[in-house]
This record gives structure tokens, sequence and C-alpha cells, in this order.
């Protein structure tokens, strides 16, 4: 479910026209509806409601400040995986003992940083992590709360780069192995280790392998407290489904009926982390097409943004629906269509949006709009072949705001070191004309 929509042959984000804002903000740009994410928090929430679950946005899906900060403002927690993911929650208002800290490799510093915030729950991947987080926490002279995350082998029958909980993947230690752990580390005094953390994959549309997943760590917990040792809370983490195509997904309620009876049983807190599931169909990514060349059978359509600003199709060959922004129908059996290749600007064969894709006929000028763009859109895009990166604007009913501005020549080079002095002259030239259509843009 997402609030955006054609009205007029006019692709509407909420009530605000994408044609309008591009035309002010330019293109590329991320546009993300407010409703759709928070309704979509609330859709998590309401789910899991009996349990009263703590429901931890995970930020890496898209960490901007202006999201984060309307989340906060929902009561959400947040599940991050860096220092900087910690610093962007708290920036944002979220409180640190609603956050959850995830990632395999932790640093020294991100874990003293998270001690000193006071984060709720250190998500723990190995025992060697377990003891630095003890010692660190020893030296502080406090104590951290700790889940240890568990892989249980389970295929979740999604894209093998996202797959986390099958026994080849890097993350968490199997069930053996766990328990082993829980019965050496339980009583150590610096930390409490009380909760058990799995998280299995992202983008799953099938409630089986919850089931199957579940089923194994239960019964782990089941053991440790036949020996005396008390699990208080159980992290299963995110990874449900959205809509790519438009039938794939299943209700978080089809989840819930599966995840809430285990729960219950053993009488556990709930945390789960969903970041795709509300901030992905929340976003749109909306480019101008360049140019249009035929070249043999192939007919290619040339935007002004590619794998730098969603890197999605072709890390994992994702599928997003593509459409323009103005058309007078909406499916490619509404009217007459074209099969074009969607390509982007840069210097990689993988530049690829879609391949064969059936679209109405376009020309150089019009805007074209990828959706279900916005968990994992902005949060991977790159400066790669120096293309500066997306503006970003949040949709709020028919208002619009710039929550992050188009990146500027000036940010491509900020940090570098010009060791070696060149003729300003042409470089100056080109900053003036750069910011006078900075200047004229804003001033639109």
């Amino acid at each position: 479910m997402d609030y955006f929509s054609y009205r007029s042959g006019v692709l509407h984000a909420e009530d605000a026209s994408v044609s309008e804002i591009a035309a002010k903000v330019g293109t590329p740009v991320y546009i993300y509806s407010v409703r759709t994410f928070i309704e979509h928090f609330r859709k998590a929430r309401g789910a899991f409601a009996e349990l009263d679950a703590l429901i931890c946005y995970s930020v890496k899906a898209n960490g901007n400040l202006a999201i984060l900060r309307r989340l906060a403002a929902e009561g959400a927690g947040f599940d991050v995986v860096s220092g900087g993911e910690l610093y962007r929650v708290l920036r944002a208002g979220g409180e640190a003992k609603k956050v959850t800290f995830a990632g395999v490799a932790k640093t020294d510093r991100e874990i003293a940083e998270a001690l000193d915030a006071g984060v709720g729950l250190f998500d723990v991947e190995s025992e060697q992590e377990l003891e630095n987080i003890a010692r660190i926490a020893a030296a502080k002279r406090v104590a951290a709360n700790v889940a240890l995350r568990v892989n249980p082998d389970v295929d979740p029958r999604t894209h093998r780069y996202i797959t986390t909980g099958k026994a080849e993947n890097k993350f968490g230690v199997d069930i053996e192995k766990a328990g082993m752990l829980f019965r050496r580390h339980h009583k150590d005094a610096p930390i409490n280790l009380a909760a058990v953390h799995m998280h299995i994959g992202s983008q799953i549309t099938d409630v089986t392998p919850y089931a199957e997943a579940l089923g194994r760590v239960a019964k782990l917990i089941a053991n440790l407290r036949a020996e005396n040792i008390e699990i208080g809370s159980l992290n299963i983490g995110g990874g449900f489904g959205i809509f790519y195509r438009g039938d794939e997904a299943k209700d978080i309620r089809a989840f819930a009926d599966v995840i809430i009876p285990v729960v219950k049983e053993l009488g556990v807190r709930l945390v789960l982390e969903p970041g795709r599931f509300i901030i992905g169909n929340a976003g749109i990514l909306v480019c101008e097409v360049q140019y249009v060349k035929t070249s043999g059978p192939k007919t290619f359509v040339m935007l002004d943004a590619g794998m730098n600003a969603l890197i999605r199709p072709a890390l994992y060959g994702a599928y997003h629906k593509i459409w323009p922004v103005r058309a007078k129908f909406q499916n490619p059996d509404e009217g007459a269509v074209s099969e074009v290749d969607i390509v982007g600007p840069i210097c990689e064969s993988a530049d690829v949006f879609a391949a064969g894709r059936e679209i109405p006929e376009v020309k150089r000028g019009d805007l074209i709009a990828v959706f279900s763009a916005g968990a994992y859109g902005f949060a991977m895009s790159s400066q790669y072949n120096s293309q500066p990166r997306p503006a970003e604007v949040l949709v709020e009913g028919d208002k619009f705001t710039i929550i992050r501005r188009r990146e500027t020549y000036e940010d491509l080079i900020r940090g570098e070191e010009d060791v070696q002095q060149t003729d300003s002259a042409p470089i100056q030239t080109l900053q003036k004309r750069v910011r006078k259509r900075k200047t004229e843009s804003e001033e639109v």
C-alpha cells in the first residue's frame, strides 16, 4: 500500500504533483510519502500489539534525519549497524534505550560510543565480539545488555545476497555453538546475556521460513531454561517482503499469526527490526530521459540517473516498476507500449534499471518514475563516475520539503587534498555557472 497515484494522467505523491516537484527541485530526485511510511510503521505495531513488541526501524534501509525524526515521534525504536547510524538516530531524537546495535565487526570505538549512549541491546555475532564488549563495558564500569545472534540455518527463499540465516552466511553462530556460549558467558558480570537474536533475510514473502527458524530457536531457549539460564527477550529481526511487482507480498498479519503464538508460549519480550517493510514502498526515484537510441533490435531509454543513484537492479537483478510520470494509462495492457532497455549514464554494462521492459513511448525531456525505491535506494547510492547524488524530498499532503539538497561538484571533492596548484580560471568560471543555476533553481 502506498500513496502514489495518477490523477488526470499525472503522477502524484499524496496530493503533490510529481511533475511540479521535479520542475522546482530538478532530477534525479528521491520523493518520499510521509503518510505511506507512517502507516506501514503503524501496521507493524498493530499486527503485534498484543505482545507490546518493540518495533525498531532498520536505519540501513534509509537513514535520512527527517524520516528518522518522524518515526521517533511515532515511538519507534531503531536498529543500527554502525556508529554512524547510531549518531543519526540520536541526532534525530531517537531514544538510545530503544536502539538495538547489530553488525558483525563492531569496532572498539563504536562499542564504547554505544555504551556511553546507553543503547538498549547489542546484537552479538561471535564469541570474540562478546568478550570484547565485556572487556570494554568492564573498563567503563557499566553493564551491557546483549542478545546472541543465532543462525538457524534456514533458507528464507529470497535472493542469495539478502539471505542471512543459512550456515554459509557470515552472520551469527550456529544453534549448537549458541548453547555453548550461553552456558559459558551468561554469568559474566559486565554483560547481561539474556536475549536471543535471529534474522534470516530480507524481502521474504513466505511465512514458512519464519515458522521453521522460530521452531529451532524456541527449542534452544527451552533447553537453556532447563539449565536455569533465563532468556527474557527474542529479537527476530525483520525481512517482511513488500510490493515490487504488485502481488508478491503478504499482509504482515500473516507473519504475526505464525510468530505470536510461539512468542506467547515462550513468555519473552518480542523485538522486531523492519526496515524495507516501513520505507520501501514510500519512495520513488524520478529521472529525466536524456536520449532514446535504437541500436539493431534494441531501443535504449537513457536516464540522468543509474546505478550510482539506485544500485539494486545492477547488484541483485532487482525488479522495480518503472513508468512515465505523465501517462494516459498505467499498465502495459491498457495502451500502446514499446519494449525498451532503461539505462543510466554510468560507464558500466551493468548500469541497467530494466531490460526488455514495456512502457509507453517516451522522448527526451520526459520524466520517468522508479517505484518502491524508498529502501536501499539513496542509502546505497554513490558518487561513482563523479556523479553528484540526488536530492531527497519529503511530501506531506500537498506540501513538500527538500530534506537533502542535491550534491554539488564541490561536494564531490570535499575532504580531498589538492596538492598541485593549477590554473583556477576555468574552474572558477564553471563554479560561477553552477552557482548561477542553483540560484535560479532556488528562486523558482
